[in-house]
């Protein structure tokens, strides 16, 4: 990835049309840092961006570390960190993509 999209784990979903960036926290805690969308760019999000909990982002973690995951388990944490981080991103290109729970 380039230098501009620094993360620790990348996801791409719908086809392509939306990619997240995760960062994974000191503690372990998994933390939305980007999401972009095909027909809008890409929303960086600030550092008052919440992360998963404790339990959730080590099942995140333990998911995304397995050859092949669970996508709706994938499905149900990302659309949870994209819900506590709402606030942050635009809500025209959540409802789009159907990204909000």
């Amino acid at each position: 990835m380039p230098e501009s999209r620094k993360a620790d784990i990348y996801l791409g979903c719908l086809e392509g049309s939306v990619f997240a960036d995760f960062k994974i926290s000191s503690d372990n805690l998994i933390i939305l840092v980007r999401i972009s969308f095909d027909g809008y760019g890409c929303c960086n999000l600030d550092e008052t961006a919440q992360s998963l909990n404790a339990t959730d982002s080590l099942e995140f973690l333990e998911e995304i570390g397995k050859e092949t995951f669970n996508q709706e388990a994938i499905c149900r944490l990302v659309q949870t960190v994209i819900q506590l981080n709402q606030n942050l991103i635009w809500n025209d290109a959540l409802k789009e993509y159907g990204l909000l729970k």
